[in-house]
């Protein structure tokens, strides 16, 4: 079973195959994505691979987490799933916002 990791404290100049072959030594690497940001197009300075198997993966986290690479210690470490973000536009609650004060 594989098992996917987070890579933080990325250079900015690292892509996927430089974050893949990173990895590589340790085990079977599935994927490799740095995440980039949509509006600059550059990278947001983390990402994520995903190992062949939870050995490979706990062996590039005792290899990596703490390694200087490009003058960037890297955090290395088992990513948590997703948490559920609410739907909708920027109008959240609060104060100030949409309407805010209004009575009709």
């Amino acid at each position: 079973m594989s098992k996917k990791l987070y890579v933080g404290n990325l250079s900015y100049r690292i892509g996927n195959s430089d974050l893949e072959a990173m990895f590589a030594p340790h085990g079977v690497v599935q994927s490799a994505n740095v995440i980039m940001d949509r509006e600059t197009g550059r990278s947001k300075g983390f990402g994520f691979v995903e190992m062949g198997s939870d050995q490979e993966a706990q062996a590039a986290i005792a290899a990596l987490h703490g390694k200087d690479v490009e003058g960037r210690n890297l955090t290395v470490n088992e990513a948590r799933p997703r948490e559920d973000r609410p739907a909708g536009g920027g109008f959240g609650g609060g104060r100030g916002g949409f309407g805010a004060g209004r009575r009709f």
